[in-house]
């Protein structure tokens, strides 16, 4: 069985493949793709070669972790049927070519336990529930109170600032330094950081991955206040001491999505509470996936390009 998949052969090289697969066992179930999103976090860093080191980390790999499907094929104990659709947070099925994260492809092997069954209310929007589970694992509703300030107004931090409102919080302010990102209809502020006089925020989110912001967050915190680190730096962070010590700054770090994260993001869709309308800007074929991949991460007026693998296979 094989596969047609985007392969990232080295940093800035980007191919579409046929790859031989794994064969599925039990537990498994054979998806046919329909879509695939495009990160513009962690799959950047890969693409640009500066994702930190970390085990199992080599070229060339399958990028992607926002896949949307249907099963064709569920083995006796993967707790799927035939005709599911289910999102499909990655999968490694590609033989010697590693699965960082391997969803970016027209069939995949993936036991069923991983995947999760898509709501028909959800529609093909379903792709953006691993970056709509980022921001609710971010926020922490259930915890933690929401920010008052969201670093970032991509695709992430519109979907963190509608979480905010969709759970009962006040709106916040986010920052956004690109002028074209700033421009639109939405119930919130978004401004320019340097055009934001308060410098008493008690919870800010950063979204941006910039490892050099910490020492202007921290100078816009009140006593006691707290930064949730919800991006991903690939540069060590720092900041100056003596204003964290004398705001007494808290700093919290948020790690990757939980299945639970999932299933209340869905309940929040199905329930009519949040929206994902409007978060993906562009579509594209796979035979187009080297361009597809430069406009996701250099065109600012691309929040979320999506791959289109109906016909691919």
């Amino acid at each position: 069985m094989r596969s047609q998949a985007v392969v990232l052969e080295s940093p800035g090289h980007i191919s579409l493949a046929e790859l031989d697969l794994t064969d599925p066992s039990d537990d498994d179930v054979i998806v046919e793709v329909e879509h695939s999103g495009i990160s513009t976090g962690t799959e950047k860093l890969l693409f640009t070669g500066r994702m930190p080191a970390f085990p199992g980390m080599a070229y060339p790999l399958v990028p992607g972790y926002e896949t949307v499907g249907r099963v064709v094929e569920a083995g006796p104990q993967s707790l799927r049927h035939i005709g599911d659709r289910v999102f499909v947070p990655g999968a490694n099925c590609y033989g010697p070519v590693r699965g960082l994260f391997g969803g970016a492809a027209s069939r995949i092997v993936v036991p069923g336990r991983r995947t999760m069954a898509v709501s028909p209310a959800i529609g093909d929007d379903a792709v953006l529930l691993a970056l709509a589970a980022t921001a609710w694992h971010a926020l922490s509703p259930d915890q933690c109170r929401p920010p008052e300030l969201i670093v970032g107004h991509g695709a992430l931090g519109r979907l963190a600032a509608r979480i905010v409102l969709a759970t009962g919080g006040r709106a916040p302010t986010i920052w956004e330094t690109d002028p074209a990102r700033r421009t639109g209809a939405f119930p919130y502020a978004v401004v320019a950081p340097d055009d934001d006089p308060r410098r008493d925020y008690h919870r800010i989110l950063d979204l941006s991955g910039d490892a050099g912001i910490f020492d202007s967050l921290v100078s816009r915190i009140a006593r006691g206040g707290e930064i949730a680190l919800g991006g991903f730096y690939a540069d060590r962070i720092s900041f100056s001491f003596p204003p964290a010590f004398m705001r007494e700054a808290r700093f919290r770090v948020a790690a990757e999505w939980r299945p639970g994260d999932l299933d209340s993001i869905s309940a929040l869709i199905e329930a009519g509470r949040l929206s994902l309308d409007g978060i993906v800007t562009h579509h594209a074929l796979p035979a187009d996936a080297g361009d597809a991949y430069r406009t996701a991460f250099g065109d600012s007026s691309c929040l979320k390009m999506v791959l289109d693998w109906r016909n691919a296979a």
